[in-house]
C-alpha cells in the first residue's frame, strides 16, 4: 500500500468493512515478522457509545484483532487513556472494550496509570508513556469528528491518549498546535484505521453524530488529517498542527497527489478520486453539519478540552438572546491565582462567581450561566 493512497468502504456492518480494508491493504504483509508486538490504539476519549459521535466503534477493532489473529499475529494489545477528567477505565467498560478483550483474549493498557519519561520529539522534549515504547507497530484507530479548539480531530491528535494527564494539561498551556505536531516525531503511527462511522463533525466528546457509515485505512497520519479538514469543509491552514506535523516530516498534506480509492463489499474498486475531489458517497452529508454558534466573549486562557467542551455545550443550550446578555467568561489554567467575576472550572476559583470542577459537569454549567451569570 502506498503512503499517498487512503482507501474507504461504505455499509452496515463495521467488522466486515474493517477487514475488507485491511485485506486490500495487504496489512499483513506490511507488519511482516508474526512475532511483533502490535498496539491498536483507539479513542476512548470519555465513557459514552460509539453512536454518540465521541469514541471508536468496537466492532472496527474487532474487525483488525480477527484479521490480525487470522493471520498469524497473537501478541496484539489495546493501548489508551481517556481525557482529562474521565477515566480509561470507565471509558473501557461501558464502550464495550472489556467484553472485546476477554472475547480475543487481548490486553488492555490503561495509559493513565502508567510511568512515563520525557522523549525528544525533533527539539521539544514531552512525556509519552511507557509502555508504548514496548510495541513494534502502531495501528492508530482514531474518529474523524470536529473539535471544539482545534476544529478538527482524527490521526495526529488521536496519539494524546499516549501521554500521562499531566502533559495533556500542559499541551494546552503551550497552545495544542504545536505540541500535537511534534507528538507525531515522537509517536511512529504504522497504520491508520480511521472511524468515520458517525463522528460529530462540531464536538470532541460527541452528542451531535453525523452518520457517514465509512471506514477508511491509510499509512500516513498527515495525509489523514488533511483529507479529515477536506471532508468537514475545513482549509487544512484552518487546523495549523497538519501543516506542523509535515514541516517536521511526519507525512504529507498534498491532497492532489493522493489517491482516494474505494471499494465494494467484495473489496474491488468501484472508484478512484484524487484527494481534493468530492466523494459523492459524502456529498449528501455536507449540508447536515451543523455550525457551532458560539459568540459569547470567552477569555480563554490555556483551557483544557473536556473543560473548554463542556462549556461550549453549555452555550449551545441557550437560546441567541441568552447568549447575547452573558457576561465575558474566563476558562483554562491560565487564570490560576487571578481574580474576576464570572469563570468556568477550579482554575478561576479565585473569581466572585465560578463553577467548580476538573472538568466542571455540562448541566452545572448550563444551571449557572441561566440562572447566576445572565444579566
Amino acid at each position: 500500500m502506498e503512503k499517498n493512497t487512503i482507501i474507504k468502504r461504505y455499509g452496515a456492518d463495521p467488522v466486515e468493512m474493517t477487514r475488507t480494508l485491511l485485506c486490500y491493504a495487504g496489512l499483513a504483509d506490511e507488519i511482516g515478522n508474526k512475532n511483533k508486538r502490535i498496539a491498536l490504539k483507539p479513542n476512548l476519549v470519555t465513557p459514552t457509545p460509539a453512536d454518540y459521535g465521541a469514541t471508536t466503534h468496537p466492532e472496527i477493532v474487532e474487525g483488525i484483532i480477527g484479521y490480525l489473529q487470522e493471520n498469524g499475529f497473537e501478541n496484539i494489545s489495546i493501548i489508551e487513556g481517556s481525557w482529562v477528567g474521565d477515566k480509561t477505565s470507565e471509558a473501557y467498560e461501558y464502550c464495550g472494550y472489556r467484553t472485546l478483550c476477554e472475547k480475543y483474549g487481548v490486553e488492555f493498557i490503561d495509559t493513565q496509570k502508567d510511568t512515563f519519561t520525557e522523549r525528544d520529539c525533533a527539539g521539544m522534549g514531552l512525556h509519552i508513556c511507557d509502555r508504548v515504547g514496548e510495541f513494534d507497530f502502531l495501528i492508530n484507530i482514531p474518529v474523524l469528528k470536529g473539535h471544539c479548539q482545534t476544529k478538527m480531530t482524527c490521526a495526529l491528535k488521536n496519539m494524546k491518549g499516549l501521554i500521562p494527564n499531566s502533559e495533556k494539561r500542559k499541551f494546552h498551556t503551550m497552545g495544542l498546535h504545536k505540541p500535537i505536531a511534534h507528538l507525531s516525531q515522537g509517536i511512529c503511527q504504522d497504520f491508520i484505521v480511521v472511524d468515520h462511522i458517525c463522528g460529530d463533525p462540531t464536538f470532541e466528546e460527541g452528542g451531535n453524530p453525523l452518520k457517514t457509515d465509512c471506514v477508511m485505512a491509510a499509512k500516513d497520519p498527515v495525509l489523514v488529517d488533511a483529507y479529515a479538514c477536506h471532508l468537514l469543509g475545513l482549509k487544512t491552514e484552518d487546523v495549523p498542527y497538519v501543516k506542523m506535523a509535515e514541516e517536521l516530516g511526519s507525512g504529507s498534506t498534498d491532497l492532489e497527489r493522493a489517491e482516494i480509492v474505494i471499494l465494494n463489499d467484495e473489496g474491488r474498486i468501484i472508484r478512484r478520486l484524487a484527494g481534493d475531489e468530492e466523494d459523492p458517497y459524502e456529498a449528501r452529508f455536507a449540508a447536515m453539519r451543523p455550525p457551532l454558534d458560539v459568540s459569547v466573549d470567552i477569555d480563554d486562557c490555556e483551557s483544557c478540552s473536556a473543560c473548554f467542551a463542556a462549556l461550549t455545550a453549555a452555550l449551545c443550550r441557550l437560546s441567541e438572546e441568552e447568549q447575547q446578555r452573558l457576561p465575558r467568561i474566563a476558562i483554562g489554567q491560565g487564570h490560576r491565582g487571578n481574580t474576576g467575576k464570572y469563570g468556568i472550572g477550579n482554575c478561576c476559583r479565585g473569581f466572585e462567581h465560578y463553577i467548580p470542577g476538573c472538568p466542571p459537569d455540562e448541566e452545572d454549567i448550563f444551571q449557572a450561566l441561566k440562572h447566576t451569570f445572565l444579566r
